[in-house]
């Protein structure tokens, strides 16, 4: 059984403020929590029996458990529709260490609002090995309920940097792509497999003082070329499209 006092607490974990203030953020479902058990040891589980008696050996180092009937689990959930099992997951602090990012693949979001879209990129990193994501401060947070369920698990896999970007590229010793209007084909441009990948706001794309620092601009281009098209790709889309080019070559 869940008590009350439990379920103000998940439910003010909603909130971007009680998280930082918490350390703590929700995941919810059999497939998302399953994912995250083998990375980190949950604060606490509410689940259905069927969840807990097929998972309990994964539970031993979980304090905090309840077993819940699947309206109990509906009260707490922050989902509309919730899955046998809810889960509050330890914020574990990063430190981005610049050097620790030569040689590598790396996508930096340019002030990504949405947070759905910002889940996306993280499981598009996820799936072409890209293991470090940098965000500007003015990106959505990774831990908003709609990030961590979109992401599908590659939270476990994908470490996360908040950062002041433009100060970050300034100081990086390798080729920073952007994706511009005017860029250059991303079909014809030589590509490299260590790099910064900028990927830029919904709306307005990649901010001023992040383009100056961009010195290899790409375009994506639509087809058949010159044809009347949608304006421009959902940030997303975009993402999975470049890095699946950087990784074909």
């Amino acid at each position: 059984m869940i008590s009350r006092t439990r379920i103000k607490w998940i439910k003010s974990l909603e909130m971007r403020k009680y998280r930082l203030q918490e350390k703590a953020f929700v995941a919810e479902g059999p497939k998302l929590v399953g994912e995250l058990l083998p990375y980190s040891t949950p604060l606490y589980i509410a689940a259905t029996k069927d969840w807990l008696d097929a998972n309990r050996h994964l539970l031993r180092a979980v304090k905090e458990v309840d077993e819940v009937s699947q309206t109990e689990l509906e009260r707490a959930s922050l989902l509309r529709t919730p899955q046998s099992v809810l889960a509050v997951m330890p914020i574990h602090e990063r430190r981005l260490d610049i050097s620790s990012l030569q040689k590598k693949l790396v996508i930096a979001l340019d002030s990504v609002q949405d947070p759905g879209n910002l889940g996306t990129i993280l499981r598009i990193a996820d799936w072409f090995g890209i293991h470090e994501v940098l965000c500007s401060e003015g990106t959505a947070d990774v831990y908003n309920p709609k990030c961590v369920q979109s992401c599908m698990g590659a939270l476990a896999r994908v470490k996360v940097f908040y950062c002041n970007l433009p100060e970050v590229l300034g100081q990086v010793e390798m080729p920073v792509f952007g994706t511009f209007l005017d860029g250059t084909d991303i079909y014809k441009e030589e590509l490299s497999q260590q790099g910064i990948i900028v990927m830029g706001n919904e709306g307005n794309g990649i901010s001023q003082p992040v383009a100056k620092l961009v010195n290899r601009r790409l375009y994506v281009p639509n087809y058949p070329k010159g044809s009347l098209t949608t304006e421009s790709l959902n940030v997303a889309v975009a993402t999975g499209i470049v890095c699946a080019e950087f990784r074909r070559r």
